[in-house]
């Protein structure tokens, strides 16, 4: 991270690293001591808290007590946040950084080798092999400004921090709004400092040592006793008092003064920074009006606003003055204006010289640009409301934006542009097309890149116009990209034929060297191959695009194609295949040494669904909150719904379904049609989790309300919605004996024909249903013949646990009859039921309690029940297990006492009830 003399970065650096943001202010020797309040901060240490909260509104001096407390601390580490550090690969890049300066022995290419998604973790770890190897004081990390952060992701790293992080880390965040971290779970658990507005007053000694000693004023006890209840203790309204009182010399206009000192915040400050400016040399009011348009503040920079030649001079006055500047970095060359007092002094210029403003924050812009500092440079054009200058600048900015996959700030860039502004450019068209798909708005998307279109093709014609664009790469290849996102556009359509055209398209227009634009093309053309069915095809089409991405070294793409290129495999029913390619793309990420969190969380959402299926729900819970802590919940992708619908599934499986039906309804919120298909419409998803908890009913509003038949024809498309069917239905005949068996069978045949043998996992699960259908009808031996042909058509069957167990009862009883098969009848069915449930916890032999306390039916006890449930005599059924009539009696009384009733024949109605038999 190369940090040059402005404090800036080397702008080819992936994650840059601003050095002024980890300085505190510089200690004053004019410090009112507050020895409560150093109590207070000490006790974080004390008692071993994991967070203190000094949270107050602006100018209560919160600033000033964290530097100055910290001052006096061993291994503490500062970051001055700003809006920038939204964006979570940022914040992470600052915050390691802070740590590294507080004396944590970090190595700066432990983050960039590390994705997003294991920069927390390897931070943590860091924190405790440090703090095994230097015993010593706990480091200390300050985040002043903390209510700038907006981020869900950047949230989510904190909340991380706090839950795992070690007890040798202690975080003090500085904010004028309670964050949205776990308060209260802190709270009850001990475990935060809070220090709020009410401690951070002056009291009234304190108002007086500030007032007399620090100000240099002779005031009365009475009078600031005055000035203390008007100001109830607020710092800045005392310092503005303070140095409007100076030149106040006679005693009667002091005490007038004081008196007329009334009113809201706002009047006072107005009127107290009118005084303070009054006073000011017009030259010196002169810079602080026209310096108060930016962020931070640095002499070259102030001369190049100003057009002046002494701005570091001038601000190392003001500083001296103590006229509410704030010192950024410990040499005192880069500061910043107190924010209200920059609010003030904004006010003022904005009433005074308008005219000036638009001026001011262009060469504010062309300066920032001059210095590759090209957010800032957009942000002051957009504020000088040179929207084309902008425009340039954003053209300019996208491929190093995109390759540190900011998306977020590319996306609000054009939503600042005037409509007129983006049509005019090709590029920015084809970004706003984008931003528009993921927002789910595919008419307004399709409008952008018609406008694309058109401004590519008066270009063409009118030379000035196109002299306004950035000659850049994706301006070279803008005929090609637009056609890529008609294909994500058909896509989301569902229009699979205009997919293939535009994708086709678009491959024609691309040059040979055009890896990314022939990657994301024939990456459309394997979707479109998968959405059809056609999974081989799928599979070397997508292959072959992924391979293309790689060519082009566009890692994040890569990564985010290998995800779907595993979902591809588990249609084919290789579900190992699917994990080794996960976790080679996760060891990928890691050693290329970039923050990748979007695709890497998707990757361990992946991971997770492949424990879940086999019954690990340990590792696939920590697999999603690995996930939770990266870019998922605030990344820029329409995977961002998966991570819930991973973790219904997995509630599912401990069914809770309740839970599970709110996670899915987060889900809908958060889904976007997009460039894949929509395989597994959670719609659907809903039906079955409502089928598991037995409410058949809203189960079959499903059905009516999406048009879901029997007598449907089958497209893989529409697959999981028809295997839904199938489900439902069988769990209606399972209620009342409804024979809707002939129609299944009848569904389950077209739908095996249409899987067409390539989509192996289709085929599995299809047997399966066949298999319950079966049973379902009592013919017990054409089910286990069906099971076991699946099976043995299914090329990695150990791959499967979840598919079988979510089926409950009837899925359980088939697999312990035919775990007790004798050899050499329907072996893979034998060897398969026996691994699961020796393997899988949830595969223990269970029946509902329905008001019994004996406990669930051994395996022994229901082989005794199903051989009740035939023709045979009790000494028969004995000489057929080789057990005594006594031992076979003792079994017949366990097992009626656990079901509940008094009879052979109520026991077989009860097996049959609870899906046992």
């Amino acid at each position: 991270m190369g940090v040059n003399r402005l404090g800036t970065y080397d702008p080819y650096v992936s994650t840059p690293v601003l050095a002024t943001k980890l300085f505190p202010p510089a200690r004053r020797s004019e410090l009112v001591a507050r020895p409560r309040l150093a109590d207070r901060l000490d006790s974080t240490l004390s008692r071993g808290h994991r967070l203190t909260l000094v949270s107050a509104p602006a100018g209560f001096g919160k600033t000033t007590l964290l530097s100055d407390w910290a001052a006096s601390q061993e291994r503490v580490g500062w970051l001055s946040l700003d809006e920038g550090d939204n964006a979570l690969p940022r914040f992470l890049a600052h915050l390691w950084a802070a740590l590294a300066g507080a004396g944590l022995d970090l190595d700066p290419a432990a983050l960039e080798a590390a994705p997003t998604s294991a920069a927390l973790t390897t931070l943590v770890n860091e924190l405790v092999r440090a703090g095994q190897q230097r015993p010593g004081p706990d480091w200390l990390l300050v985040l002043d400004d903390y209510h700038v952060i907006e981020a869900p992701e950047v949230h989510e790293a904190m909340t991380f921090l706090l839950d795992h992080g070690p007890d040798q880390l202690h975080l003090l965040v500085a904010t004028r709004s309670d964050p949205p971290l776990p308060l209260s779970r802190l709270r009850s658990r001990g475990q935060l400092t809070e220090v709020r507005a009410a401690d951070l007053r002056f009291a009234p000694a304190e108002a007086m040592e500030f007032l007399n000693e620090m100000m240099g004023l002779h005031l009365t006890e009475g009078d600031v006793q005055a000035l203390e209840e008007r100001t109830e203790g607020w710092i800045a309204g005392l310092q503005l008092a303070a140095l409007s009182l100076r030149d106040v010399s006679d005693r009667g206009d002091v005490a007038e003064f004081i008196g007329a000192f009334a009113g809201s915040n706002r009047f006072v400050i107005d009127y107290l920074v009118d005084e303070v400016l009054a006073r000011q040399g017009a030259e010196v009011r002169d810079f602080l009006l026209r310096t108060a348009i930016l962020y931070r503040l640095t002499g070259p920079l102030c001369d190049a606003v100003t057009g002046g030649s002494y701005g570091g001079q001038v601000l190392a006055e003001l500083d001296r003055g103590n006229v509410f500047l704030v010192p950024l970095d410990a040499e005192r060359s880069w500061y910043r204006y107190h924010h209200l007092f920059g609010d003030v002094l904004r006010a003022r210029l904005m009433a005074e010289y308008p005219e000036q403003v638009p001026a001011l924050h262009q060469a504010a812009s062309d300066w920032h640009a001059s210095h590759q500092l090209v957010a800032d440079a957009v942000r002051h054009s957009l504020a000088a409301g040179d929207y084309d200058r902008a425009a340039y600048l954003m053209e300019e900015a996208l491929p190093d934006m995109r390759r540190t996959r900011q998306d977020s700030v590319m996306l609000g860039w054009t939503r600042s542009l005037p409509d007129t502004v983006v049509r005019r450019s090709p590029v920015l068209n084809i970004l706003s097309g984008w931003s528009l798909m993921l927002a789910g708005d595919l008419d307004g998307m399709e409008r952008r890149l018609d406008d694309a279109e058109a401004a590519m093709a008066a270009g063409a014609h009118d030379k000035a116009l196109a002299a306004t664009w950035a000659d850049t790469e994706d301006l070279r290849t803008a005929p090609a990209t637009l056609w890529v996102y008609r294909a994500a556009l058909a896509q989301a359509r569902g229009d699979i034929p205009a997919v293939v055209r535009h994708a086709r398209r678009a491959l024609d227009l691309a040059g040979a060297d055009d890896h990314f634009v022939r990657g994301a093309a024939g990456g459309f053309l394997g979707l479109a191959a998968w959405a059809s069915g056609d999974v081989q095809e799928a599979l070397s089409t997508f292959s072959e695009a992924v391979r293309s991405l790689h060519a082009a070294g566009n890692l994040v793409d890569e990564l985010d194609s290998t995800v779907v290129l595993g979902d591809m495999w588990i249609s084919a029913g290789r579900l190992h295949r699917a994990r080794r390619l996960y976790e080679r793309a996760l060891e990928t990420a890691t050693a290329a040494g970039e923050p990748y969190p979007r695709a890497t969380a998707d990757l361990h959402v992946g991971l997770a669904e492949r424990d879940r299926e086999l019954d690990d729900l340990v590792s696939a819970e920590e697999h999603l909150a690995t996930a939770r802590v990266l870019g998922e919940h605030g990344s820029i992708t329409e995977n961002r719904h998966r991570w819930y619908v991973a973790m219904a599934q997995v509630r599912v499986a401990t069914g809770d379904h309740a839970m599970a039906k709110q996670l899915l309804a987060q889900a809908e919120d958060l889904y976007r049609p997009g460039s894949y298909p929509d395989l597994r419409p959670l719609a659907a998803m809903r039906a079955r989790v409502d089928i598991a908890a037995g409410d058949l009913t809203a189960a079959e509003e499903w059905a009516d309300s999406h048009d879901v038949t029997s007598d449907d024809d089958a497209s893989f498309l529409r697959e999981y919605e028809h295997l839904t069917l199938v489900r439902l239905l069988l769990a209606r005949h399972r209620e009342s004996r409804a024979d809707d068996a002939g129609k299944v069978l009848a569904l389950l045949d077209r739908l095996h024909a249409d899987a067409n043998g390539t989509r192996a996992g289709s085929l599995l699960e299809i047997g399966m249903l066949r298999a319950l259908t079966h049973h379902a009808r009592e013919h017990q031996l054409e089910a286990l013949a069906e099971l076991n042909q699946a099976l043995a058509a299914a090329p990695e069957p150990d791959g499967y646990a979840r598919l079988f167990l979510d089926e409950g009862a009837p899925m359980l009883a088939l697999l312990h009859d035919a775990a007790f098969r004798p050899d050499g009848e329907y072996d893979v069915l034998r060897q398969h039921a026996r691994r699961l449930l020796d393997t899988t916890p949830s595969a223990a032999p269970t029946a509902p309690d329905h008001g019994s306390q004996a406990g669930p039916l051994s395996e022994r006890e229901l082989e005794v029940l199903r051989l009740l449930d035939s023709e045979l005599t009790g000494p028969e059924i004995a000489r057929h297990l080789f057990v005594s009539l006594n031992t076979l009696r003792t079994h017949t009384k366990r097992i009626f006492t656990k079901l509940d009733v008094n009879t052979r024949a109520a026991a077989i109605r009860r097996g049959h009830e609870l899906g046992l038999l």
